[in-house]
């Protein structure tokens, strides 16, 4: 006999897999059951419903971290460093082409570039950057900087949010990534970070680059000291943003890595909680085409059945991360294996960009073979 609870889960999945828009209750009630069986196979059917194509979908890019200088201090975070520290870096010029140009030997077609809270650096010095870049590769998309970098730059500058994503867009940056999201609750964020910015300017930063006509990604970072309702107040402020401007192309959820950071005392969040929450959001977010699986917090067997709980993108080979290893997880794949553990499931692996367009079958294959002439530990030493 079914109980009570259980029969309420299978009426909202049941709701879900129909295409009707679940509450946040009806969320709640998701991510608070232990059935991840049936929740798994409810964002699967949705996740074929959405993307019925018979690929699923990768991207080559490299995590170029300008420097680890950030005037924020946040609990969760073991890669930045004080402005008076002294470990404290900033890449030169001439390091940041050439690892981009290392990126696209290797069939990359972007960068995400991010950073942190530079005290010193006005915005002048980011459009710099940005049209060096864009002169010497001019069809590379800079996926750069995020709401947190952005917000202290009008600090920095005392202008307004709007002038400042209309000069860096104007100078070369092509879309924002997702960074800084942690959870969009602002308990929650006034917990693990001081001196960073708050849920309501976090989404105000991507509404206006949505209204100058830019597309960016969305991210959340949980199993820390949110609770559940609190994941899905996440989702939902993200939804209806979504439903407003409709600028957001994926959605990316990662769990926790307390290692090296203040807040080490915390018990790792597993791949049971971690699947459970990526196939949630696939249900909740209704309004997001794109599901990306993280491997990189996960693992490669994690990761690939990310792409049967709701995901239909494997993510990046992410030549280099930075962030994430400080913190003690480092996973790295190579080509072959993503591509491999996609043809394991059944589908045909292809290359996108940040758009989720499809690259040529002559620029993926490309990218293939150069990969194979990259052996995995000259991979590491790029990303070191």
């Amino acid at each position: 006999m079914i109980a009570p609870a259980d029969q309420s889960v299978r009426d909202i999945l049941d709701k879900a897999i129909a295409g009707e828009r679940l509450s946040a209750g009806e969320g709640l009630r998701l991510l608070e059951s232990h059935d991840l069986a049936a929740i798994g196979s409810a964002a699967d059917q949705v996740a074929r419903r959405t993307h019925p194509e018979p690929y699923r979908t990768y991207n080559i890019d490299r995590n170029i971290n300008y420097t680890n200088i950030c005037t924020a201090v946040c609990h969760f975070c073991a890669f930045y460093r004080s402005p008076k520290s002294d470990e404290g870096y900033v890449l030169s010029r001439e390091e940041i082409l050439e690892k981009i140009a290392e990126t696209i030997a290797l069939g990359g077609n972007q960068i995400l570039m991010q950073g942190g809270l530079h005290p010193k650096f006005k915005l002048d010095w980011y459009e710099e950057l940005l049209r060096d870049i864009k002169r010497n590769f001019p069809s590379l998309n800079v996926h750069g900087f995020s709401p947190p970098e952005f917000y202290h730059f009008t600090k920095v500058n005392n202008l307004s949010i709007r002038e400042v994503l209309e000069r860096l867009k104007a100078a070369g940056l092509g879309s924002i990534p997702g960074g800084g999201a942690e959870i969009l609750v602002d308990r929650v964020r006034s917990e693990l970070t001081r001196g960073k910015v708050m849920s309501d300017d976090w989404l105000e930063v991507m509404r206006v680059w949505h209204q100058l006509g830019g597309r960016s990604t969305a991210t959340m970072m949980f199993g820390h000291v949110e609770t559940l309702a609190e994941r899905i107040e996440h989702l939902e402020r993200l939804r209806s943003l979504q439903d407003e401007t409709g600028g957001f192309t994926a959605f990316i959820c990662w769990t926790f890595q307390p290692d090296h950071t203040d807040l080490s005392h915390l018990p790792p969040v597993g791949s049971f909680e971690y699947l459970k929450t990526q196939a949630v959001a696939r249900l909740y977010l209704d309004n997001f085409p794109n599901i990306q699986s993280s491997w990189v917090t996960q693992g490669l067997k994690i990761g690939q059945l990310g792409l049967l709980y709701g995901a239909n993108d494997m993510g990046s080979l992410m030549i280099e991360e930075n962030v994430v290893a400080e913190a003690g997880t480092v996973h790295y794949l190579t080509l072959d294996q993503i591509r491999e553990a996609i043809e394991e499931l059944g589908f045909e692996p292809r290359q996108r960009d940040v758009f989720y367009n499809l690259v040529s079958k002559e620029a993926e294959a490309r990218a293939i073979e150069a990969n194979r002439n990259t052996p995995p530990k000259d991979l590491v030493q790029l990303a070191s």
